[in-house]
């Protein structure tokens, strides 16, 4: 599987380790992801997302619903 955020689109970004003498490797910054279930009232169903920690941050303050609903307008879905 992918480590790409469902809901955000966050995925791993490309760096550099830098050695005490200034020696560049590559690395790569993995997001924060967790398998989470959710469940919608709506369709009274349970879903399972693989999301980041922001993403479960803004769905405890918002709800699952309203924050698809800003995801896919923003167009992350």
């Amino acid at each position: 599987m992918s480590r790409i955020c469902d809901l955000t689109g966050k995925m791993a970004m490309k760096g550099h380790n830098v050695s005490h003498s200034n020696v560049k490797t590559k690395r790569k910054f993995y997001p924060n992801l967790q398998l989470q279930r959710f469940y919608i009232p709506e369709e009274n169903r349970w879903i399972t997302l693989k999301v980041s920690t922001s993403a479960i941050k803004t769905i405890n303050k918002i709800g699952i619903s309203e924050a698809i609903n800003r995801f896919m307008k923003k167009g992350f879905l």
